[in-house]
């Protein structure tokens, strides 16, 4: 196999070298010469030999071909051992292909070029070159490549110069208008590389967000919001949540007036941090925790296409916070024993996972929701059905009122 001659600074430590140069040849056998890596990969490769930041294995290997990227897979599939192959996915429209080999998750894509039809909507591909296909990327320091050819860099955008200056710049004064998703992407990189988005790109994001170029509003049907509005926007988002510093992200988004994407109320919320430190305890999803604290959460949620079951949760926790409003208007419930507290939640059956959605809201009575979730509901009668039986007691109503007592008495001595 032929020996790779590469720059030192173009050789990212643990890089599959093998693997690699298996893909070039079965891909010069294909008539394809021109394949290079991209993305992530390239960027925190060049980080690592700037000692700008160590190096990270990693998650996964973008790679740009000049030619067909589906039978590049397929003719890998051929030549490749059956073992090392554990995944192979293709996707046509936009001509890409994801492989799992030796363990390594590969993205494959045929170099592109994308139109917009309308800003926000899904683009229109055409086959490229390599150079071109960097111009479709989200920021300069993801618009670099290295061609496995003669492992040269491929630089077009400066991306090498926004990586020492720690700087993340859009590509075109469009990037935002095309694509509104590419704002959250640059709060996960702010918040990953400790980058500081550029001032001219602060103001990209402002000035499309306050002109709103989408052919869609608030307010309107949501099966008619662009993708970047909804399925993508929240696949961004989840990737976002994913992230160790996620609350740096989400606190850059509100920075630059980029909450409004999901609902204007955010914008000016200052609680969705409670919110989100609660549902990371009580094992709530963090984007229906965040979506749940908004003034139109279940049209949000509609948007974003959240699953059905999240989607439940906040319509059930939105269902309980106007029952419980009627506790606080109508009662004195701040003197209710633990056993009133019981009744009042279990006999509406109220799901767990909505009173912790509802906990993390923030509501006056949250204490004596967290600990009816953290404690009281796993409180039982001290004596067993089976235990009570012996003593003659018959099976049927009578017998679970007096289990019912028994709980509420063991509830009770909770506040002696």
């Amino acid at each position: 196999m032929e020996k790779p001659v590469m720059p030192d600074i173009l050789m990212p430590p643990n890089l599959p070298i093998d693997l690699l140069m298996a893909i070039k040849t079965t891909a010069n056998k294909l008539g394809i010469i021109r394949i290079a890596l991209v993305g992530g990969i390239v960027r925190d490769g060049l980080l690592d030999q700037l000692n700008l930041r160590p190096w990270e294995k990693p998650r996964d290997i973008d790679i740009v071909i000049e030619g067909s990227a589906i039978e590049l897979a397929r003719e890998l599939k051929v030549h490749l051992e059956a073992e090392r192959i554990s995944k192979v996915r293709i996707h046509s429209t936009y001509k890409t292909v994801e492989m799992k080999v030796d363990e390594v998750l590969i993205d494959m894509a045929t170099a592109r070029t994308e139109r917009y039809p309308a800003p926000g909507e899904n683009p229109n591909v055409t086959s490229s070159k390599i150079e071109q296909d960097l111009g479709r990327r989200d920021f300069t320091i993801n618009a670099m490549a290295i061609d496995l050819s003669g492992w040269n860099l491929i630089d077009p955008y400066k991306g090498i110069k926004a990586l020492k200056n720690a700087q993340l710049e859009f590509l075109h004064p469009k990037s935002v208008e095309e694509d509104p998703t590419r704002i959250i992407r640059g709060a996960r990189y702010s918040s990953r590389l400790h980058f500081k988005m550029t001032p001219t790109s602060i103001k990209q994001i402002q000035s499309s967000l306050e002109n709103w170029p989408w052919n869609w509003l608030p307010g309107e049907p949501v099966n008619l919001a662009p993708p970047s509005l909804s399925t993508r926007l929240r696949l961004e988002l989840e990737l976002l949540l994913k992230e160790e510093r996620w609350d740096y992200a989400l606190t850059y988004l509100q920075k630059w007036g980029a909450f409004v994407l999901l609902d204007e109320s955010l914008q000016n919320d200052q609680r969705w941090k409670r919110r989100m430190f609660w549902a990371s305890r009580l094992k709530i999803k963090p984007l229906t925790a965040l979506i749940a604290g908004t003034g139109n959460s279940l049209s949000v949620a509609e948007r974003l296409q959240l699953p059905k079951q999240e989607y439940r949760l906040i319509a059930e926790s939105l269902k309980l916070r106007k029952s419980l409003a009627l506790i606080e208007k109508n009662d004195n419930y701040n003197n209710w024993p633990p056993s009133r507290w019981c009744n009042e939640l279990e006999k509406t059956n109220w799901s767990v996972d909505a009173i912790a959605i509802t906990i993390c809201i923030g509501l006056p009575m949250w204490r004596p929701l967290l600990k009816w979730w953290g404690r009281w509901r796993h409180i039982s009668s001290p004596i067993s059905a089976k235990e009570l039986m012996n003593k003659g007691w018959q099976s049927g109503p009578e017998l679970g009122a007096e289990l019912n007592r028994l709980r509420k008495e063991q509830l009770d001595k909770l506040l002696k």
